[in-house]
């Protein structure tokens, strides 16, 4: 059900890209347009009626404190780098996560300009299409290739590490390159939203890797404030080497 809806998320997304659609600018300045509200209905209709007791937090719908009530929520970014798929960029993608009590248990991230599909259930591993995924995984963090701001991997370069400053990844799609080995590990500082995480968190975990805030602990999911501190996920070894680093002065 999860894996379908994702995917015709994605088919809708596709009829809308790189074409005149109506966009503006949210309270925050942040991008948002005619496809970001429509995926959302569309995955909220598609899995909220089968589900209906399921709670739902997504970024294009407002936030409901009904979902603390709900043991199963659906989390949900409808499109994640919606300035990419604004300017006709491929750097988007569908990210929707099935949580249980504060952790995931189901996800999917979905780039449909690519045709990649990463899937992941609770102990049943992760894939991108139809092949298993793991993590590169090393106790050092040398020649490490790493994607963040120059402010989250400025502590790093010490370390040797192959810096990866473009910032034009979302968040979702680090997490999933994580996953997949195309990168090693990623970093980034500040306040992320639950949706911006939950989906990549659980196939990073499930592809052998580790995933949490800055200090290295679990995210926890669905509380009143839907938000983290920070992010770095990477393999397990390499995972706690950079949270040993950031930590030194």
């Amino acid at each position: 059900m999860l894996f379908d809806a994702v995917r015709e998320a994605g088919v809708l997304a596709l009829t809308m890209f790189r074409q005149d659609v109506r966009r503006w600018s949210k309270s925050d300045g942040s991008p948002v347009s005619e496809a970001d509200v429509k995926v959302d209905a569309l995955l909220r209709e598609r899995l909220q009626t089968v589900r209906p007791g399921y709670g739902w937090l997504s970024e294009e719908t407002i936030d409901n404190e009904d979902r603390l009530s709900c043991e199963k929520v659906w989390i949900a970014d409808p499109i994640d780098g919606t300035r990419a798929f604004i300017n006709g960029g491929s750097d988007w993608c569908i990210a929707v996560a099935l949580v249980t009590k504060g952790r995931p248990v189901a996800a999917a991230i979905y780039r449909p300009v690519q045709e990649e599909f990463y899937s992941a259930t609770a102990g049943g591993g992760a894939r991108m299409n139809d092949a298993a995924i793991v993590v590169t995984d090393s106790s050092t963090l040398t020649d490490a290739n790493i994607v963040g701001t120059r402010k989250s991997l400025a502590s790093l370069h010490e370390h040797k590490i192959v810096a990866d400053v473009s910032g034009a990844l979302p968040l979702q799609l680090r997490l999933a390159f994580v996953a997949q080995g195309r990168i090693d590990a990623a970093v980034s500082f500040g306040n992320k939203n639950d949706w911006d995480l939950a989906a990549g968190d659980l196939i990073v975990h499930e592809a052998r890797g580790a995933a949490g805030d800055l200090s290295g602990a679990k995210f926890v999911y669905n509380r009143a404030q839907p938000w983290q501190h920070g992010m770095i996920a990477a393999g397990v070894q390499r995972h706690a080497a950079i949270v040993q680093a950031l930590r030194s002065p």
